[in-house]
């Protein structure tokens, strides 16, 4: 089985409103997004499709044909629209990230003759995005940046074995890097707002319990959650997730970028 993912750009102009629900309501639960007049985004697609690799042709599908079948939904019903008030869908449903996610999700799964949806992932800025795949679930993930430094050293390792697994990392005065960490939740897509979370629950919660409390400090020198830990990145994701999980239950995945080459991520323990 191979998987081939194809992008696509396109641009849409939406706003949030529950039609039940008043000015003051709106804004306290959509905060900008509730402006009536709409806002817009340049989104990015990704379709990820899986299938069998042809022996003959040496491809699994041709990539003209996904082309295709993805333009033929994302281009010509949402490229250049305002959804709330020029698609059928979304005069009814909310046209969030979740929302968009699950429409293209239905509406491009058969369109494939010669292999499988796979996957989709919705891009709605650089910081926002949303993923569905073959279970039920949808995927909301929010990217945050916070500045930190660090000194690699363990405890249970000699001065020379530190120097020779950190090297530079082992500097005694530390060094630091730009953060950017991703939170991603999962769940149902609530009927009304359109949301697996309200976002701005989301960024109190990160903001409160991972970025005020790491920030622009020495993770090892000023937080009490590394008392004892060496602070790798991935002893962070690690903590992270497990600062986040009690105030987030739908918590999947904690990733970090420690620099623009690498990443790291938690899923939490492994459930038997």
């Amino acid at each position: 089985m191979v998987l081939l993912t194809r992008k696509v750009e396109f641009s849409a102009a939406h706003s949030y409103e529950v039609a039940a629900w008043d000015k003051e309501k709106n804004r306290e639960v959509f905060g900008l997004c509730s402006n009536p007049n709409g806002h817009g985004h340049d989104y990015i697609l990704e379709v990820t499709v899986k299938g069998n690799l042809n022996p003959k042709s040496g491809i699994v599908v041709n990539i003209t044909d996904v082309d295709k079948a993805v333009k033929d939904v994302v281009l010509k019903e949402l490229d250049g629209k305002f959804l709330n008030r020029e698609h059928s869908f979304f005069k009814e449903h909310i046209p969030t990230t979740e929302n968009i996610v699950a429409y293209l999700w239905n509406a491009l799964k058969d369109k494939f003759d010669d292999c499988e949806l796979h996957k989709i992932i919705l891009h709605e800025n650089p910081f926002l995005l949303s993923q569905k795949g073959e279970r039920s679930m949808i995927q909301l993930t929010r990217k945050y940046h916070f500045s930190a430094a660090h000194r690699l050293h363990s405890d249970q390792l000699s001065d020379e074995e530190n120097i020779k697994i950190f090297g530079k990392c082992n500097n005694p005065n530390g060094h630091g890097h730009n953060y950017v960490l991703e939170v991603t939740v999962e769940g149902e897509i609530d009927p009304v707002t359109g949301m697996v979370i309200n976002l701005a629950e989301l960024d109190r919660i990160v903001d409160e319990v991972i970025i005020e409390k790491f920030d622009h400090k020495h993770l090892n020198l000023d937080t009490e959650e590394f008392n004892g830990l060496n602070p790798t990145a991935e002893v962070m994701t690690i903590v992270f997730w497990k600062l986040l999980q009690s105030s987030l239950p739908n918590l999947y995945k904690v990733g970090l970028w420690e620099t623009a080459k690498n990443y790291f991520e938690y899923c939490g323990p492994i459930k038997e």
